[in-house]
């Protein structure tokens, strides 16, 4: 799969991936700013931000105005806010692609910011963060990685806080948005159906004139951990949501092609060893699943899972088995081959949505600065061996990089942090 990119004059940058064999486009615009960029007082600002361009412009001055227009040619559009990126979409049918990208452009550079409209999304985000509140599942990610980085705004659940979000003020958004939102730091990419030059000429008319700067350092995570670690958020639930993981590798690491595959063959798919494990076996949880997260300068692999309050202890000791048992023996060739087709399936399905790949292609080059084509992604895949596996497998899986984060009616974290020995 080809792709071009152009860089404007004033740095923001054009990713352009044709697909002819598709119907249909997506255009994404993402700013290399979240959630990890804010102080304290601006927590939860960049999500925010991210409601209010939904709110209107002068050419389409309500919400109304741009959801209609979006419905009425069946375009799916939405936006989304992690720790260090954010990011507004829409894919259509490639037949309307002059007004996906009109509607894209027109809300990321002339979003009003309107102090009625502001008082009335408080309400909105406050009700999203009472939902996350009684969704234990998704929550406990949170509570995990405010373990792993207490005391940084990368230990800070993304939507911030209901004394933020009720404070906030025009002025607020408006400074955040000249701070961060650059062109520099700007990547427009547009993948499926369409002609290239003509795209790339719209979007020059539409963003020559962004303006760039310089953008604000971020306070680096320092890693210090000495002993495992475990936080309880206590909650009076029907199950205990638990995630139990070690610190790994940051997004630029060469090592990070062999946690993947580790991962998914602790926890990745439904023939894992966990899910077999903890599932099939044991009967333990109805859900069990290992994923792998990375930031500029950290990262991790962790496993979730939800249990009956009195399975618990069998559940983490279950998980902790496995994690040593991949640290102390090799992975056989045919497992580990397993793991490498099912990575390399999964994205050869997913490239098949103009979506997909918009996404895949504008990460990499907002997040690396380089683009790794799939192809190059899977010679790095088929590329690691059994003894890679293993080498990694030892390095993280020591005691002293452990962590156990829970949602649930428990109180003895003395006792579970004893049992954190691998």
């Amino acid at each position: 799969m080809n792709y071009k990119k152009t860089n404007l004059k004033n740095g923001l940058r054009i990713i352009t991936v044709p697909m002819q064999e598709t119907q249909t486009v997506t255009v994404v615009a993402m700013v290399g700013v979240g959630s990890r960029y804010e102080s304290e007082k601006e927590a939860g600002l960049s999500h925010f931000i991210e409601h209010m361009f939904f709110k209107g412009t002068e050419k389409r001055p309500t919400a109304l105005s741009i959801s209609e227009e979006l419905d009425a040619i069946g375009g799916e559009f939405n936006a989304f806010t992690s720790k260090d990126s954010t990011g507004y979409y829409v894919k259509v049918d490639a037949k309307h692609i002059d007004t996906a990208l009109d509607v894209v452009s027109d809300m990321y550079l002339n979003s009003k910011i309107e102090e009625v409209e502001v008082d009335k999304e408080r309400g909105t985000i406050i009700q999203e963060l009472h939902m996350y509140e009684d969704m234990p599942m998704r929550s406990v990610g949170d509570v995990f990685e405010s373990l792993l980085y207490p005391g940084t705004f990368l230990g800070r659940d993304i939507i911030g806080y209901k004394k933020t979000i009720e404070n906030f003020k025009r002025k607020d958004f408006l400074a955040y948005i000249k701070k961060f939102y650059l062109s520099g730091d700007t990547v427009i990419c547009v993948a499926g159906k369409f002609d290239e030059k003509k795209i790339v000429d719209q979007i020059k008319k539409y963003f020559h004139e962004m303006l760039d700067g310089k953008k604000p350092q971020i306070k680096k995570v320092k890693e210090v951990q000495k002993v495992p670690a475990v936080k309880i958020k206590f909650k009076k639930t029907d199950q205990t949501q638990l995630i139990v993981g070690v610190r790994a590798y940051d997004l630029y690491s060469e090592k990070r092609f062999a946690l993947s595959l580790l991962s998914i063959i602790l926890g990745g798919n439904m023939s894992s060893r966990l899910f077999i494990e903890v599932r099939e076996r044991r009967g333990l949880a109805y859900y069990v699943r290992t994923n792998t997260e990375s930031f500029e300068e950290c990262g991790y692999l962790a496993t979730q899972a939800g249990v009956e309050h009195k399975n618990l202890v069998l559940a983490l000791e279950t998980i902790l088995a496995e994690y040593k048992k991949i640290a102390v023996e090799r992975v056989s060739e045919k497992e580990l081959q397993k793991a490498k087709d099912y990575i390399k399936g999964k994205m050869v399905m997913g490239m098949e949505a103009s979506d997909e790949v918009a996404m895949f292609f504008v990460g990499q080059e907002l997040a690396r600065k380089e683009i790794l084509k799939r192809e190059d992604i899977f010679k790095r895949i088929d590329s690691v061996t059994t003894g890679n596996i293993l080498s990694v497998a030892k390095e993280i899986f020591q005691n002293k990089r452990l962590n156990l984060a829970i949602i649930g009616p428990h109180k003895n974290s003395e006792k579970l942090q004893r049992m954190l020995s691998i």
